[in-house]
């Protein structure tokens, strides 16, 4: 389960998001968010994912202000991605569509 998590998060494209959800669904784990997220906090580092590349299921940087957000936000701001003041995401114009999703 986690290589396959691990393995996703590393092919979303720059200038482009996914949410903890769908990761978990792609992987074969519909109800695994929470996974992701775990697997997001302990192995980023350690396999240099592109965590700032995903984020929840309502398009929001899902991270405090006092612990990421604004590293994020500015993360994918680099990559063409643009963020609300609230720390939003527009998913229809940045969302992932993996191969083989609809």
């Amino acid at each position: 389960m986690t290589q396959e998590i691990i393995d996703l998060i590393k092919s979303i494209p720059r200038g482009r998001v996914a949410t903890y959800g769908q990761i978990a669904r792609l992987a074969g784990f519909p109800n695994g968010a929470r996974q992701v997220v775990r697997i997001l906090h302990t192995c980023s580092v350690k396999y240099d994912l592109p965590w700032h590349r995903v984020i929840n299921a309502k398009g929001e940087i899902a991270l405090s202000l006092y612990n990421g957000a604004e590293e994020q936000k500015a993360l994918l701001k680099a990559e063409g991605v643009l963020c609300s003041d609230e720390f939003k995401v527009d998913l229809k114009k940045y969302g992932w569509k993996a191969e083989g999703q609809l």
